[in-house]
């Protein structure tokens, strides 16, 4: 069974990267030139440096290795930009790049949305609650204020962060978001942020994300990054 699962998983991680670099190569046309670079100028200089000192046995296989690590990060970086151009001014933008956010976070996207699809999502993690704002701060400010009382129903004694997603003053754009949340203060430990998912869960059910299709970017790159427990 061991060998079977391991398979089956090998094959899901192939097809992912499969649709991410698809998707991807799809809104930057300069992906296969720029890894290419990459690639070869890190194996160049390798090869280079086994000329130089006469190593080839040492810097042959390293050279190849690093050139795939310069592969790796590259094409991760522009798969990021694909997804940013694709989603951003999108309903449900900021949703798409919380699914994808790296670290123990837990996403219930769409606790509050307004007609104008204005709408509030609730992470959780190590900084505590934290409301991400999509939308008009003024349209939803009653919202968002029901919410967090909501939230200090539950867990009064939880630390609540808003966070307002947009290109103005004061705002955080979907490309520092991730960034944004990371460099928040550490407030609860792992496994309050498990007790603290299940209290807010007592909630109740989530209103629907708003009319329009989430990204298709973010359908194609969504991972692992579902709640986790």
């Amino acid at each position: 069974m061991a060998p079977k699962a391991s398979k089956s998983k090998f094959k899901e991680r192939i097809g992912q990267l499969s649709l991410a670099f698809n998707f991807t190569r799809r809104h930057d046309k300069l992906l296969i030139p720029i890894l290419g670079a990459g690639f070869l100028a890190t194996v160049g200089a390798g090869l280079l440096a086994a000329w130089l000192t006469g190593q080839w046995l040492v810097f042959t296989p390293l050279s190849v290795l690093l050139g795939v690590l310069v592969l790796v990060i590259l094409f991760g970086r522009r798969v990021a930009k694909a997804t940013y151009s694709e989603v951003e001014g999108k309903p449900g933008a900021a949703a798409a790049i919380l699914e994808n956010i790296r670290g123990n976070w837990r996403l219930t996207p769409a606790v509050a949305v307004t007609q104008q699809h204005d709408v509030v999502h609730r992470l959780i993690g190590r900084p505590g609650v934290i409301m991400v704002v999509e939308g008009s701060p003024a349209r939803l400010k009653n919202l968002l204020a029901q919410e967090k009382k909501r939230v200090a129903r539950v867990a009064p004694e939880t630390p609540v962060y808003e966070v307002l997603v947009g290109n103005g003053d004061g705002e955080i754009t979907l490309k520092k978001l991730q960034s944004h949340l990371i460099k928040l203060p550490r407030n609860i430990t792992p496994k309050q942020i498990n007790n603290l998912e299940r209290r807010l869960n007592t909630l109740g059910t989530r209103p629907p994300i708003p009319q329009g299709p989430l990204p298709k970017g973010a359908r194609a790159l969504k991972g692992p990054k579902a709640s986790r427990r």
